[in-house]
């Protein structure tokens, strides 16, 4: 999938899911989701001599989620992260742009020790990875799929509004590659990312203060 597609993509289903939820009674039943943090790449995911910090910034997670049972839902959600260069190592900067379908459950009751108003999901599902270096390597672009999963701890603000913490790692299903053909600032690795965010809820109270 070209990467200008992906944008256009989330907005024409992110549109049909709220269309057809915006009826329902259930502030729970469809959200949108926002979040912004960190991410980490695996080192093997680089030739030789090429190695990124463990932490970089940023990384940003657009997405919205539909609950069809109390306990089961779905989420499409589009991801981009950023990472660069050791200072020990070649200079390069990668983007690394990820959507991902994925089923969510609502993991509370197992999580029962934690006070009332935390609710627990976590969510796993494929996706599609594209990437882009920068600077020196700009030509060397990549794409290969995905599988992702998290948890994420919501605190509830109100019936509308929740901020919550994520931790997902996506692992990449990419074949190793040349760098002599392929590229010096090609990626091929798995991310771990730590975001925190607010869902906001589409569905459902309409009379809410």
């Amino acid at each position: 999938m070209p990467l200008k597609f992906k944008p256009i993509l989330f907005s024409i289903l992110f549109s049909c899911f709220s269309f057809l939820t915006f009826s329902q009674s259930d502030t729970s039943t469809v959200k949108a989701q926002f979040a912004l943090g960190a991410n980490s790449p695996s080192a093997n995911g680089f030739v030789t001599n090429f190695q990124a910090k463990s932490i970089n910034f940023p990384s940003i997670n657009l997405g919205v989620q539909y609950m069809f049972k109390p306990k089961w839902g779905a989420k499409l959600d589009l991801g981009y992260s950023r990472f660069s260069n050791l200072n020990t190592t070649p200079e390069f900067k990668v983007n690394y742009t990820r959507l991902n379908a994925q089923l969510v459950y609502d993991a509370s009751r197992i999580f029962n020790f934690l006070p009332s108003r935390i609710g627990t999901f976590v969510h796993s599902g494929p996706g599609f990875t594209s990437i882009k270096p920068l600077g020196n390597y700009t030509q060397n672009n990549t794409s290969f799929l995905n599988a992702m999963a998290g948890i994420e701890f919501h605190y509830g603000v109100s019936d509308k509004l929740s901020v919550y913490f994520d931790a997902s790692y996506i692992l990449g299903f990419a074949k190793d590659f040349n760098p002599v053909s392929s590229g010096f600032g090609s990626f091929n690795g798995n991310l771990l990312t730590l975001t925190i965010g607010a869902s906001i809820s589409l569905s459902g109270c309409q009379y809410c203060d």
